[in-house]
Formats: structure tokens, sequence, C-alpha cells
């Protein structure tokens, strides 16, 4: 190649690019502004197709008919009217009948007389000399021969020879105005001509504008243009009504019968089209000018008008009309106002200026028909407003497009800069998954630039994501998921997908989720774990378990444990919650060692936890909950400059199918509790199957039942009588003891009852009937208990915290008063120190029906014997693990001859429970205990059995023991020898005597 070539082949572009730009330049500017000039040219300089000849008004004489008549009668009435040149029908539609006397140069040949009016509907002539029928005609006929015919707006009569006089006869509707015009037939040919060009030029241009807005409308889904598309054909119509051819449409002809129904439903239409355009129109500009209140009262106002168009006669019409288009053009009008001066719109000046001419005409043409003012109707009128507001309408329309246009380019220039410097990835894919675009964030999210039509998604994502982004269908389906991407840099990232499919293409956006994914993994650790030793808390548990459950109904083992640390309240005592708190982590951190991937570990409580095993048979977490006891023990726990030794009871169980959560939960905690009281190997299983976990069933059952609120069947009461040591023979008491059989007739361990009612919160109702029961029995016995001084029975701790329950106890005790002072009612060493003030009340208040108050279990708790002096109870009622083989443990022997004396001192008696053997009571008998009870005395009985003896020695049947108990002192004896002795002034000495003849009997 050349270097001339080579040129010319560089120029050849630049020489193209510059060529086009001219002829766009030619034909985008220069064209126009030489058609706009060459036609100003035209208008002035060059001569008119259609010049104005000379016509001649002519004088007629008329008269209204008011009934019918002949031609010859309306022409002699016409004789007595003078000639005029105009006659205003002033809404009349009665016929009209005129004469018009023709001059020679009238009468000459090629002239014709037109009736130019638009309100004539009918016109019919006869020569006035003869009486001979010139022509008839009307808006859509004419008589043969066409001497009468339409011609314009009007008639033109055009026979072959004109007569001297002319007698004819007219119909109008509407605001008619009658005159007569004298021309040549060669001037009118021109005016006709001129005529139907005018009518087909405004037709069609307005018909074309209306159809390119309708079109407009439609493709934009434009409410307004389409209301003025249709405001534009009705716009057609009123010129058509104004300029003299409504009675065609498109080329045809229109009945003559629906003319006037045509032309109300016209006037009708227009008016309401155009409140309602400017209503729709200029709606925002309305709401910030407050007043779009008053337009629309007069949208409102068409209402009536389009009902009396379509059921009120022409002439009755036509004020209705007049009167709403001047009030409507008034408020329209100042509304308009309001708005051109706070608004400098350019589009709603073009739409003012084009309503305005509308309103305007259509004023003027109102104020015309009903003043007669004629002057200015050839001039302005509804042809030339139509124009006019057309024109205006269109460049409103044009000035439209152009802001749209520029609203257009503004967007995409938003939208190209928000694309660009939005920090979400933008992205848009082919059917195949190739990057048709991405915007820079995309490219910064993902770590590398991406190449449109080179990658694919699935190149980057896993695959499966493009088998999500490709699943829609349909353009209203959008998906949502999460995706991950190791970047090239080595950073793992989270990303939220959200995709559409627009057309035959996926849109959608990417955006960076990793904080925000990391956030919510750690607080969802936090709600379902606990934030000391990162264990499950007891929500994370629950939803471990709830899992755990449902995997064991589809065939999946399932074992629980239950771990608690054994005194480990100690620590947190002597050394502070500190310490305590270092130590609870260190015992997470060993027990979760022995735990598989599958094993989760819970806190429940302070030192409680609970290990869920999924997947677990119950021997392999037998084995691993044995290897946790021993990480549990195998070295101290070091905190600070301190060792502390930490043990562990657990109890575990085999999940069966169709247990519940918290039934689970509660059988592990028995398992454990049972552990603890081993104190073995500190583990306790309970296999699917086993006694010990039936038991449990049973009682979870029996819990269910009492909370359930069903009535407590199978309760009874048994006795065990409690026999003096120092008048065997002449006392009977007895404590009432609760026994519970089942629906089989099979006896209910008490410890299980008592246990369910605990659990079930039922203890009071329980409790209730006990008392009830004991004062029913000792009402309706009370005569064959004549040795008997108290009786008694045993309350929850439950109840005695139950208000409800202590108001109905005494009211109960209210009831019974006269056997009420039989009772004595044993309260527990741990209760009664729970609130010793609410225990005094209660003691105080039981004592003034006479009852009396024993301490049960007295020695078996922490406390002090300090306390006793705040409590005035009757009775102390030594713990039967200080009884139980006493003789062969000589400090219980010591223990039990303290609390005796120590009661002594207080004045109170004591019962040793749990007496099982002869030596134990000889024992107790040397000590000074005033009354045993035990096996060795006599099993629990039935009432019938109380009954029936007379005394508690009736139920001793060891001989041995009998005997021996014969040979006792009475008190009475014991207090002669300590006269005797010289111990007669011993202070205590006297209380007890007199206390025992109280309550032996």
């Amino acid at each position: 190649m050349t270097p001339g070539s080579s040129t010319v082949d560089a120029a050849m572009p630049r020489l193209t690019a510059h060529v086009e730009r001219g002829l766009q330049v030619l034909t985008a500017y220069a064209v126009p502004v030489l058609i706009t000039l060459l036609s100003l040219w035209a208008l002035w300089a060059w001569p008119n197709e259609y010049p104005q000849g000379d016509e001649r008004a002519l004088a007629f004489q008329a008269m209204v008919a008011d009934g019918p008549r002949t031609p010859a009668q309306a022409l002699e009435g016409l004789d007595r009217h003078p000639p005029r040149t105009l006659w205003d029908t002033r809404l009349s539609e009665h016929p009209l009948w005129f004469s018009v006397t023709l001059g020679p140069e009238d009468r000459a040949p090629g002239r014709v007389i037109e009736f130019p009016s638009r309100h004539a509907t009918a016109v019919q002539c006869w020569d006035a000399a003869t009486l001979q029928p010139l022509g008839r005609a009307d808006r859509t006929a004419a008589t043969a021969g066409e001497a009468l015919r339409r011609s314009r707006a009007g008639f033109v009569l055009a026979p072959a020879a004109l007569p001297a006089r002319i007698l004819c006869e007219a119909r109008f509707t509407g605001p008619a105005r009658l005159n007569v015009v004298g021309r040549s037939a060669q001037e009118l040919a021109v005016l006709e001509q001129r005529f139907h060009r005018d009518a087909g030029w405004l037709d069609g241009g307005l018909l074309i504008l209306s159809l390119f807005t309708l079109v407009a409308g439609l493709l934009n889904r434009e409410r307004n243009y389409l209301i003025f598309a249709a405001w534009l054909v009705i716009n057609q119509r009123m010129a058509a009504l104004s300029g003299g051819w409504n009675y065609q449409w498109l080329g045809q002809l229109i009945p003559a019968d629906w003319l006037t129904p045509l032309r109300q439903i016209t006037l009708a239409l227009y008016s309401t089209a155009t409140v309602v355009l400017f209503r729709f129109l200029f709606e925002a500009d309305l709401q910030r000018t407050r007043m779009l209140g008053w337009v629309r009262a007069v949208v409102l106002a068409c209402v009536p008008v389009l009902i009396a168009a379509a059921v009120l006669p022409y002439r009755h019409f036509l004020p209705v009309i007049w009167s709403a288009t001047a009030l409507g053009v008034c408020i329209l009008g100042y509304a308009l106002a309001v708005i051109l001066v706070r608004t400098r719109s350019p589009v709603a000046m073009w739409y003012a200026g084009s309503m305005a001419i509308a309103l305007a005409a259509s004023l003027y043409e109102v104020i015309a028909a009903a003043l007669g003012l004629k002057g200015l109707i050839g001039t302005i009128n509804s042809v030339t407003a139509a124009l006019a507001s057309s024109l205006l309408a269109s460049l409103a329309i044009a000035e439209q497009f152009r802001q749209e246009h520029l609203q257009r380019l503004a967007l995409q220039a938003e939208l190209q800069h928000t694309f660009d410097f939005l920090p979400i990835g933008l992205f848009t894919l082919d059917p195949q998954g190739h990057f048709i675009s991405a915007n820079p964030a995309l490219h910064a999210l993902l770590g590398h630039p991406i190449e449109a039509g080179r990658d694919r998604w699935d190149q980057l994502f896993p695959p499966y994501d493009w088998a999500q982004l490709s699943g829609p269908d349909t353009p209203a389906t959008t998906v949502e998921f999460e995706t991950g991407l190791i970047r090239e840099d080595g950073v793992a990232r989270r990303f939220l997908v959200r995709a559409a499919r627009a057309g035959d293409k996926i849109e959608g956006t990417l955006q960076d989720i990793t904080d925000k994914v990391r956030a919510h993994e750690h607080l969802q650790f936090l709600a379902d774990h606990d934030p000391l030793t990162k264990a499950m808390n007891r929500r994370g548990v629950e939803a471990c378990l709830s899992r755990g459950l449902q995997r064991l109904r589809r065939g999946k083992p399932l074992a629980v444990a239950y771990l608690n640390l054994d005194r480990f309240k100690l620590i947190n005592d002597l050394y502070g919650h500190v310490a305590g708190d270092a130590v609870l982590q260190q015992v997470c951190e060993r027990v979760q060692r022995p735990l598989s991937p599958h094993m989760y570990l819970g806190r429940v409580g302070g030192d409680e936890f609970l290990i869920v095993m999924l997947d677990t048979p119950l021997h392999r977490a037998e084995t691993v909950c044995r290897d946790v006891l021993q990480q549990l023990t195998r070295e101290p726990y070091v905190v600070g400059e301190r060792a502390f030794q930490v043990r562990g009871s657990i109890g575990l169980i085999e999940v069966t199918p169709g247990t519940s959560a918290k039934d689970v939960v509660a059988t592990a905690d028995r398992a454990c509790r049972e552990a603890k009281r081993t104190q073995t190997t500190g583990l306790v299983v309970y296999e699917h199957g086993s006694r010990a976990l039936r038991d449990h069933e049973a009682e979870m059952q029996l819990v269910e039942r009492l909370a359930a609120g069903q009535d407590i069947e199978g309760l009874f009461l048994e006795m065990q009588p409690i026999v003096s040591l120092r008048h065997p023979a002449q006392s009977l008491h007895f404590e009432v003891l609760l026994r519970m059989q089942d629906e089989h007739g099979s006896r209910v361990p008490t410890d299980r009852l008592i246990r369910a009612g605990e659990h079930a919160g039922r203890m009071g109702v329980i409790d209730r009937w006990v008392v009830r029961s004991v004062l029913q029995w000792l009402t309706e016995h009370d005569a064959r208990l004549p040795q008997n001084q108290f009786v008694c029975l045993n309350l929850s701790g439950a109840s005695l915290n139950d208000e409800r329950f202590i108001l109905d106890m005494y009211e109960l005790l209210e009831q019974h008063r006269h056997v009420a002072n039989r009772l004595c009612f044993e309260v527990t060493e741990s209760v009664a120190l729970h609130d010793m003030g609410n225990t005094r009340r209660f003691i105080d208040r039981v004592r003034s029906y006479g009852a009396k108050v024993a301490l049960d279990d007295f020695g078996a708790g922490y406390t002090s014997f300090s306390y006793l002096r705040d409590l005035p109870a009757d009775i102390l009622k030594i713990d039967g693990s200080f009884i139980v083989n006493m003789n062969r443990h000589p400090a219980n022997e010591a223990i039990v001859e303290a609390i005796v004396s120590l009661a002594q001192s207080l004045g109170m008696k004591t019962i040793a429970e749990w007496a099982e053997d002869f030596e134990t009571v000889a024992t107790l008998a040397e000590i000074g205990v005033d009354f045993v009870q035990g096996y060795a005395v006599s099993r629990p009985v039935s009432p019938q059995r109380i009954l029936e003896a007379t005394s508690g020695a009736d139920f001793i049947t060891d001989a041995r023991l009998g005997e021996y108990l014969s040979t006792l002192p009475s008190d009475e004896e014991l207090a002669h020898v300590d006269w005797v002795l010289g111990h007669t002034d011993a202070p205590a000495g006297a209380a007890p005597a007199d206390q025992s003849r109280t309550m032996s009997g």
C-alpha cells in the first residue's frame, strides 16, 4: 500500500461523517426554517386561490307561524310585516315564513339566493306570484332538480330563472339567525370549494392528531393522552357544529332525526371532556394551589349536564349548557390564572393557552348566541378555536415529549452513575449463564474483573446456584439465596443473591453479607450458648433435644445424661463466684473432651448440665459418661493459688419414642438425684424397660393426671400407733399416713404420690383432703376414742406456704372445733425455718383451736437448737436416722439423749420414730423418751383396727416388749422418786409432769 492510498483511506471516514452531519442539519433545521419563511411570504404576497366576491344582503319580510298555514295564507300575513335583513329565532322551533322581493340585478342570469344559517334544518320555497313550488331541502335530502339544495352551512336556491318574489318556509334548531344573501353562482362554487376544503382540512388534521395522541397514550400507558385524544375528537365535532358541516361524519351523511340529539350530546361531552382534561392535566398544580376542590365541584356538575342532554329538548337544554359553561369557565379560568402565576412550566403554559382558547371560544359563542352578537361569528368561533387550541395542545405535547426525553436522559445518566458507583454488585446474564454486564462493584466483590461474554456464573460459584438462577420462568418470580466464594486472594466471602428474569435475560444483585453472617452467627451462638462456659444454654439444649426426638422417630437412638456437680455451692460460698466461674469453665472443657461431634453439652442450672447424645446407643453413652466422671476427678482444678476437687453425679437415660422433651429432662434429673444418693460410682443408668424407669414413668403419668385438675381418686388413710412409754395401756395415740391405690387396685408408693403432687402443684388439694377426712373420722368416732389425746398428721411445705390452704384449714378447724384439740400437726424443721414469722403465726393459730404442733424430723437439718425458744411447739419428733441401729452407734445415742434433755427443759414431749426392735425401745425408755413409733410397736393399720383397740399396748405383738413396758415406772412414780432423792425443787421436773398428764392421759 502506497503512502497516498493510506492518506485517502484515513480521510474517507472523516469526509463521510462531515457529509452525514451536514445533511442532518439541512433536513432537521434548514428545511423547516425555509418552509416557514416561504409560508409567511405566500400569505403576504401571493394571490388567494379563493378571492372574496361581491355579495348582496337582501331584505325580507318574516313571521312565525302560530299554527298550520297554506302558502297563500302565509303570503297574506307577510304583507303586514316590515322588511328586514336579519331575524333571530330566539330558540323558537316554530316554522318561520318569509318572503324576498328580488330586483332586476338579483334576478340576472347566474345569480343564486343563499340562506347561510347553520341552524336551519329544512327550507321550502314557492314562486310568490303563482305559488308554484321552487324546491324543498333538508340536511339529508333535496327535491328533484336540486333548485333548492344544501350549500356550505345553510341552503341555496338556484332555479333556472328566479321569480320576482320568493315565498319560503324554514325550520330552525338552536339560537338561529336568518339572513338572505344574493350572489353569483360562480362565486358560490368558489365558496363551496373553500368550505369543503376547510372542513376536510380541519376534520383530517384533528382526527390525525387525535389518533396520534391516542396511540401515544396507549403505548405510554398515559391516561391524560387518552383523555386529550377524546377531547380532540369532540373538539372536531364542535368545529363541525360551528362551521355547519356537522351533518356528516367521515363523508357519511347523518340521519336528520339524529342531528339534534347528537348536537346536544356533543355540547355536553365537550364541556365534560374539557373539565375532566383540565382536572387531570393540572392535578398536581391544583393540589398545590388548593383549587382542586373547586375543580372537582365543576367535574361533578358535569353529571347533571349529561343527564340534561339526554332528556331535555334542545331549546330547553341550551340554557342549561350556557349556564353551566359560564360557571365552569369562571372557575376554571380563575384556577388557570392561579396556576400560571405560581408555575412557570412551559408544558403548563401551552396547555393553559390551549384550554384558555377553547374555554374563551365556548364562552364567546354562549354570549353571542344569548345576546345576539353576530359581528365576529365568522372569525372567532369553534372552528378557529379548535384550530388554535389544537395547535397549542400539540405544542404542549411536543414540549412534554421534550421534557420526558430530557428526564429519560437524566435518568439514564443517573442510572449509569448508580450502576457504576453502587456498592452492591449488579449483573446481567444470558440464558446460558454468561455475564452480559457487571458494574465495578461486582468486580471488586469478586476480587477480579469480569469479562462480558466469556465468564460464566457456574465458573465462579457452585453449580447448584445456577440451577436456582435459571429456575424461574416468569419475570414476576424473584429468587433469593445465599452463596459463598473463596476469592483469588484466599479470602472467603458470603453473598446474598437476588435475581429475576427480564425478558430472555437474568438480572440480579450481589451483596456482600460476610460481616452480617458472622454477626448473625455470633448472635445465634449467644442466643443458644451460655456466655460463661460456652456450652449450650437451656434454649439451645431444648432445640438440640427437639432434633434428637425427631431423629428418634426415624429410628435413630437417643441418650441423655444429667450431670450435677457435688457440693459445688461450697466453692462459691467459700471462695466467691469468680473462683466458681473459673472452675465451671474448666469443668466444661473437661466434660467435652470425651464427647463425639454428635454429642452436645448444655448448662441448665448453676452447676447442672445436660448432655444430649444424638444417634448414640445406651452402652456407648454409658462409656462416655464414665469417661466424663473420670475427667472431672482426674486432677484438681487450679484457680490462682488454690486447687479444688470437684466430683459429679450423672443420671443417664435411654430415651424411648413418644417421650416429650419435658419428661426426658425430668427423668434424667431423677436418675441424677438417685446417683447422688448412692455415692458409689456416681452414675445411674435408666435403661429402657428397667424398673426404675417404669417407676419414673408411672410417676410422670401421675403428675400429668394431677396437673390436669382431675379428681384424685384412690386416696385412703392408714394409721400407725404411737405408744407411750409411761402409760402404754392407758393411752391410744397414732399418726395418720396417706395411701393411694391405682385403678387396678395396686398400691401407689407414697413417696411417688408426694413427688407427683409437688411437681403438679396439687399438694394443697391432697393435704386438704387429709385434714378434712381426719376431722370427719374423728367426729364420727369421737365416743370410741376415749384414751386418745393426739393424732399426728404431716403437712407439706407447699401447703404451709399456700395461703388459700391455710384459710381453708382454719375453716375446717372451726367447723370441727370439738375434735380439733385431738390434732397434732407435724412441721418439718426446714419448713419451720423457711419463714419463722409465718410458722409462729401458724402455730399460734392452730393452738387457739386446741390443736398441737410437733417439729418433725428434728436433728436432721443443719440448723442449731436456738430456734426452739422462738417456736412454742408441743412435741419433738426425733429423726429416725438417729434411732435406727442406735445401740450400734454410741454417738447417735448421745445425740438422742441430748435432744430429750433439751425437750424436757423446754417443756416438750419427745417421740422417737423408726423404733424397729426391743433393744432400741429399751434404750429409748432409759434415755427418757416419752413415745415410740415403729415396727417394734406396730406397723400401719387401718382406721377400723384403731377403733377396735383400747390402748396402744393392744398393738404390741412382742411379748418381751409388752412385759418390759409394763414394768416401766409411770410419771407419778418418777416424780415420787425424784422427791425422795431431793430433786423436787428442780424446775424442769414440774413442767414435764404437768405436760405428761395433758398428753398421755
